[in-house]
């Protein structure tokens, strides 16, 4: 498969054959097990306190004829806390069992579960070169939402990694027909739910994936567009091509990622 190169003036340069990585069969099934590795990688472990619930001095009886015993008295025989005495009768109220109110949780989250959910690393692998794939499907970026130009899929000339400013990043993208796109990721919403008391208030979809060969001022310059993302070749990972575990997110290549793409034979 053979995409064509566009300048910063959205012209054709000339024409850059795909390496074998492109031409991976997509595999929806694959891409949503690394996804979603990626992300119990990232899940913070969170438990109760060890002795929640378990701080009363609830000791009590069921002996016949034990001075403090409930033996006799038509209660339930769960774990109680005196809290009123008067000669021989005591008043006591339900604690430390987990049915009682103060009582501890039956089965509370704890701390020492494992949240990571392991995969292959050929898995891996073959998931990063199907989600790659489906970048440069069409009908996959379009299904996912995308407003891509007319002329999309298609790699950009390698001088592009060195724009500095994210001015000029924005004039770059809206040069190359991602107007709509730009418009569309930086709408942001409330989100629904009480998350938004957690520190997750806002939503924002999406937007444009640029893929660099290395180090570069493009990686700064771009970080600030909302909705833009900007990596390395080397450090594709599925989530990144697959936000949310849905492939055909709308991707630049530079014209020197996909050399350098080929050239070390990565994620093969």
């Amino acid at each position: 498969m053979k995409l064509a190169i566009v300048n910063n003036q959205n012209k054709k340069t000339g024409d850059l054959a795909l390496p074998s990585q492109f031409a991976e069969e997509y595999r929806p099934d694959l891409i949503k097990r690394a996804v979603h590795s990626l992300q119990s990688r990232a899940r913070q472990q969170h438990g109760a306190d060890q002795e929640a619930g378990l701080r009363h001095s609830s000791k009590l009886s069921k002996r016949r004829r034990k001075y403090r015993g409930c033996y006799g008295f038509g209660i339930s025989r769960i774990n109680r806390k005196i809290v009123s005495r008067r000669g021989t009768r005591f008043g006591w109220i339900g604690a430390f069992s987990p049915q009682a109110v103060g009582g501890h949780r039956s089965h509370p989250p704890k701390a020492e579960k494992i949240w990571e959910r392991k995969i292959n690393k050929k898995e891996n692998r073959k998931a990063i070169r199907s989600a790659m794939a489906a970048t440069v499907q069409k009908t996959l970026v379009l299904e996912r939402g995308h407003k891509v130009p007319e002329a999309y899929p298609f790699v950009i000339a390698g001088n592009v990694e060195n724009v500095a400013k994210t001015n000029e990043v924005e004039k770059l993208l809206l040069d190359l027909g991602f107007a709509a796109e730009l418009e569309r990721s930086a709408e942001k919403k409330v989100r629904a739910g009480f998350g938004k008391v957690r520190g997750r208030k806002y939503q924002r979809r999406k937007g444009v994936l640029i893929v660099t060969s290395g180090n570069c001022p493009l990686l700064n310059a771009a970080k600030n567009v909302p909705g833009v993302d900007v990596v390395e070749v080397r450090a594709l990972n599925a989530e990144l091509l697959a936000p949310g575990t849905d492939a055909g997110r709308a991707t630049l290549w530079t014209e020197k990622a996909v050399q350098k793409l080929a050239e070390e034979n990565l994620f093969m």
